[in-house]
């Protein structure tokens, strides 16, 4: 005898008046929600293509199957421990200073008591955010440059002869980071200001009554209170850790700093849209998001174990 599980009426009428209560909320979260399954998780199905050898003329399903090929020969190639090195010096040297930089200037700008000069201040660190990467890649060529550069021509008036910074494969993860930080150190900090704010001012107070510095109000008050805030930043940080800007990247490389600017998002580019090998590219990229997602969830663990913080 078949047994049918029945919902109680009262259960279906406060489900009814949960839906008609929060029916205008449902409605502007429905066009996110479509937005984020058409672009985020029905692509998820090209995914097959890293296990198959993809034809377009037969397209993703009839493709023939060849399993892990691809992951092997990626492995297995000169450019593995290249573009694998190379984006983990960008990304660790670029997670070291993009990370703590911005906590710094936020303690800061903090501390800052005049107001005008404080307003002043945030608005001159906020506004490289705001130059798109095609413009900014452009004004590094511009000073750079170790010919016409603004940089070179100011040295030249020295009798000073400008190195060849973006030629240079050594240094390329030193431009790209520090112009990163440059652009984008004041527009980070904005979330640790805004949980500087949320700090009960009677704190200060009773540590300004105690004698307190303004650097000890930062160490024993301000720094204590930004973990939960930091950790989370972190987390989302190294969740995205060999995810470096790949446009900018592209648009400094040439043939002189290759060997120190190839990364594993340029190679994807390169393998996948310029030598059409779509099932290559595919497991590559899926390779670098497993790797991304094991970061993700163990830096997430132990904060959770350290801090009681985490995502999830």
């Amino acid at each position: 005898m078949e047994v049918v599980t029945k919902v109680p009426l009262r259960k279906k009428s406060l489900l009814r008046e949960k839906l008609a209560h929060n029916a205008s909320l449902y409605v502007l979260l429905a066009p996110a929600t479509i937005l984020l399954i058409m672009f985020a998780y029905v692509p998820m199905y090209g995914l097959l293509m890293a296990f198959k050898d993809y034809s377009p003329a037969v397209g993703v399903w009839n493709s023939p199957w060849v399993g892990f090929q691809w992951f092997h020969q990626y492995f297995s190639s000169y450019q593995f421990w290249p573009t694998i090195l190379n984006t983990l010096k960008i990304a660790l040297y670029s997670t070291a200073f993009g990370f703590t930089l911005p906590i710094v200037l936020a303690l800061i700008c903090n501390q800052i008591r005049v107001q005008a000069f404080k307003k002043f201040f945030q608005v001159t660190t906020y506004l490289p955010h705001f130059i798109s990467t095609m413009v900014m890649c452009g004004m590094i060529l511009l000073f750079f440059s170790p010919q016409s550069g603004l940089i070179a021509n100011l040295l030249h008036l020295l009798n000073l002869h400008m190195l060849d910074v973006i030629g240079n494969p050594n240094a390329f993860a030193s431009l790209y980071v520090w112009t990163d930080v440059w652009q984008h150190v004041g527009w980070n900090s904005i979330i640790y200001l805004a949980a500087l704010s949320a700090i009960d001012p009677t704190f200060y107070e009773a540590a300004t009554m105690d004698g307190a510095s303004r650097f000890q109000q930062m160490r024993n008050i301000d720094l204590p209170l930004l973990v939960p805030t930091m950790m989370i930043m972190l987390i989302l940080t190294v969740g995205q850790l060999l995810n470096i800007g790949f446009e900018k990247v592209l648009l400094l490389q040439n043939p002189l700093n290759l060997p120190g600017s190839e990364i594993i998002s340029t190679y994807v580019y390169k393998v996948g849209l310029q030598s059409f090998q779509y099932s290559y590219s595919t497991a590559i990229n899926l390779f670098q998001t497993l790797i991304n997602l094991v970061v993700l969830v163990t830096v997430n663990f132990i904060s959770r174990r350290l801090t009681k913080t985490g995502l999830f």
